[in-house]
């Protein structure tokens, strides 16, 4: 709760240093705000907020992954000072909507009560509504701007709907009592119809298909900080958020979601890495590689153990990263040649050699090659699941295999074929390398040795 209040008093303050006209004095305070956060999560709760325990419980899982939302959204900021140049008259404000999205996630990672979880994915969207339009000449930033926010209102219906009936049935709100009420009454039906309605608007949030086709639009519209923002830190409060009301609050009558869930994770395997191979537009397919990866995690509720919080949390943390890295790259692209296609990248190993590595390195985390994070990620996922859904680690692993595919166009695009026209009219700043470099050193570091993960952040 302590953090919560930290963050939202953040966004407060880097709101109003745009009274100053001063970009970089909001991103000095949002830095310093969230480093503040950071701190205060490792320590205990104070008992003055044990009163709201019934609301939220920020207990050492929500701790974990607040702490993950964090350092990403921390090195998210150190970005900004490049990634928004072009956005000078209006920084302070896309820094305090990221940091109130970011309240929303937090509530999305403590969540008691149905209620709070339907307040934490309004705060989490309705930001990143109107951050998706930031570009304001842009008509594709303006269209993804409404799709998001039509596609959200759409999902957000079929939650409160389900929210209905699982109330109507239950008569409570408390996941805890509902989660009693689900074994005492497996084969309540309208218990059972609010359970698939929230399970489709969740499914929407973390983008599996087929409620996916709003994310390569958005995507590929929306600002690239802010898009890098929506696959790192609204991928990891969704997904963990969708975790917990799915293994709490519907435990009980589990066998009448779990093969939809099977099904869905199957068909975003196929389809998205798939669709991955026709895209000749990064953003787009960084659109569906976002997806591929909410099928890789949908893996998570097959074969559940004591350590499949862990699991889940490893593989976010290792996926945010490398998406980071990849964005990093292609921000400075986007800034040197106004568009983001996988020609665009050629000739960037000439140009800005520590970037092309981070992008490199990046996409083979997410391809899952060994000695990086997100090989370790991938290898503890799929061994939980293989023992109850083998086929569906059979599938995910073709899908990684597929993915290599597309991964490889951007990684010959900018080390094997040559552009002597890139013409370099910024220099990345040296804030801007050390990200790059953070980020590199950190999928190796946690590809070699997985336990950095654990004695650094549990």
């Amino acid at each position: 709760m302590t953090v919560l209040i930290i963050v939202f008093l953040t966004a407060i303050a880097t709101l109003f240093t745009g009274t100053f006209g001063q970009g970089k004095l909001a991103r000095y305070v949002g830095i310093a705000g969230l480093l503040i956060a950071l701190g205060f999560s490792f320590q205990p709760e104070h008992q003055f907020f044990t009163q709201f325990k019934s609301m939220f419980d920020f207990g050492a899982n929500a701790a974990l992954f607040t702490r993950i939302a964090l350092i990403i959204t921390i090195l998210i900021f150190f970005l900004g000072s490049f990634a928004f140049i072009s956005h000078r008259s209006h920084q302070s404000e896309l820094y305090a909507l990221m940091l109130f999205a970011l309240c929303g996630g937090i509530l999305l990672f403590s969540f008691q009560n149905l209620v709070v979880l339907f307040l934490g994915i309004e705060i989490l969207s309705i930001p990143l509504y109107v951050m998706a339009g930031a570009n304001k000449t842009d008509i594709r930033s303006v269209e993804a701007s409404m799709k998001y926010f039509l596609m959200g209102a759409f999902a957000t219906g079929f939650l409160l709907f389900g929210i209905a009936l699982v109330y109507g049935s239950a008569l409570s709100f408390d996941i805890y009592e509902l989660h009693n009420f689900g074994v005492e009454n497996p084969k309540n039906m309208m218990f059972i119809s609010g359970a698939i309605l929230m399970l489709c608007a969740m499914a929407f949030k973390v983008s599996l298909a087929p409620f996916h086709m709003w994310s390569p639009d958005v995507y590929q519209g929306a600002p690239s900080l802010i898009t890098a923002f929506m696959a790192s830190i609204v991928k990891l409060a969704a997904f963990y958020g969708f975790f917990r009301l799915m293994t709490i609050v519907f435990s009980g009558v589990l066998p009448s979601w779990i093969n939809i869930i099977g099904v869905l994770v199957i068909i975003t395997m196929f389809v998205a890495n798939v669709m991955g191979l026709a895209q000749s537009n990064a953003k787009r397919m960084l659109a569906y590689s976002s997806v591929s990866h909410a099928g890789y995690l949908g893996l998570v509720f097959f074969g559940l153990t004591n350590q499949s919080v862990h699991t889940l949390a490893f593989y976010l943390f290792a996926y945010s990263l490398a998406t980071l890295g990849v964005f990093i790259s292609l921000i400075y692209v986007e800034k040197m040649k106004r568009e983001t296609s996988f020609s665009a990248f050629k000739g960037l190993v000439k140009a800005e050699p520590l970037l092309a590595v981070c992008a490199a390195v990046s996409v083979l985390s997410m391809a899952g090659i060994p000695i990086t994070a997100g090989f370790v990620a991938k290898f503890n996922l799929f061994a939980q699941a293989i023992k109850t859904a083998p086929f569906m680690v059979l599938v995910a692993v073709l899908g990684s295999a597929i993915s290599i595919a597309y991964y490889l166009r951007l990684i010959m695009s900018m080390f094997f074929f040559k552009d002597d026209t890139f013409e370099k009219t910024e220099t990345a700043s040296i804030t801007y390398k050390i990200v790059a470099a953070f980020i590199i050193l950190l999928l190796f570091a946690l590809g070699i040795s997985p336990d950095l993960f654990a004695k650094g952040l549990m």
